[in-house]
């Protein structure tokens, strides 16, 4: 498996407020950078501001193996940002907009890597704006037949759609959602009984999904139980390892990296189970959505994977 691939996250880069501090996140960018620290040719397409956190987030991103040449910069809008208020414990998020990632251009350079790319990953958040819901859409039909392209739904109320997760999912080779989304899926595409996250109901959401659209894969995250996920012809359900968790944020990500990883080198679902959930539990244990991996862990961890299947 050392064979490189061209692994994209398109759309947001954005820096989670905190009480305590500024976070570097973004879903497609969480997942761009573990997809490089695994060995790939982990790029991020997105676009932020001239600003000091504009300028914080590119430092940060060069001290990863990321490729960021790809990052565009606006000089009349802020790089993006998500107040985090903690109301009684509980976390409660303000999007602001408009930031620089809801004007993405598909340049001739972004076409280059679209023709280049052997996955990439989108979701809902970016194309709240209709300016980077047209560059994505694009961008992804710009890609080769084989190139995989993996739909993390993401939802964040009120940035989705019924109109733009059906798009999405038409453009999808690999579906990614938690069980939560489920239902919220099933309800904005007027499947009928969309409501529960019973196993049973689960997986009968994913065939439907399936049934309706070209996806051939339903990946379907359980935080510490685990993930179940399901083909047209298979189904694997993975219980997850335990970890002391410190931040979970960043912990799917992490997850649909690793699952992409395998999948572009052809490994069976069960693999596919492991190394998202083995992952996922890394990142979940670290603060921060892009913690420092060392050389030395991230041995270690594939060692791990690579016993397990």
């Amino acid at each position: 498996m050392s064979d490189r691939k061209t692994i994209v996250g398109l759309g947001e880069l954005l820096w989670d407020l905190l009480p305590h501090g500024p976070q570097l996140g973004g879903a497609v960018s969480n997942f761009a950078v573990m997809a490089a620290r695994l060995g790939n040719n982990g790029a991020i397409a997105t676009r932020i501001g001239t600003d000091p956190l504009g300028r914080e987030a590119m430092t940060y991103l060069k001290s990863t193996p990321l490729d960021t040449g790809y990052v565009q910069e606006d000089f009349n809008r802020v790089t993006g940002t998500v107040t985090v208020a903690l109301d009684q414990g509980e976390p409660r998020y303000t999007i602001h907009e408009p930031v620089a990632w809801d004007f993405l251009e598909f340049t001739p350079h972004w076409v280059t890597l679209a023709e280049q790319a052997d996955a990439v990953c989108f979701g809902t958040l970016a194309q709240r704006s209709p300016a980077s819901r047209r560059t994505i859409e694009s961008f992804l039909h710009e890609t080769r037949p084989e190139c995989v392209r993996i739909f993390d739904v993401n939802l964040r109320t009120p940035f989705f759609s019924p109109e733009i997760v059906e798009r999405s999912l038409e453009l999808a080779t690999i579906f990614k959602l938690n069980a939560d989304e489920m239902p919220q899926v099933l309800s904005l595409l007027e499947f009928p009984d969309a409501a529960g996250t019973t196993p049973d109901f689960l997986l009968n959401g994913a065939r439907q999904i399936i049934d309706e659209f070209p996806v051939r894969l339903v990946a379907i995250t359980l935080g510490a139980q685990g993930s179940l996920l399901v083909t047209r012809n298979e189904v694997d359900r993975h219980a997850g390892y335990p970890a002391k968790v410190v931040d979970a944020v960043g912990a799917g990500d992490a997850f649909t990296a690793a699952l992409t990883h395998y999948y572009l080198r052809g490994a069976p679902l069960s693999q596919l189970n492991v190394a998202g959930n083995r992952w996922g539990a890394w990142v979940a244990s670290r603060a921060g959505a892009m913690p420092l991996l060392p050389e030395a862990e991230r041995d270690a961890v594939m060692r791990q994977i690579a016993q397990a299947s």
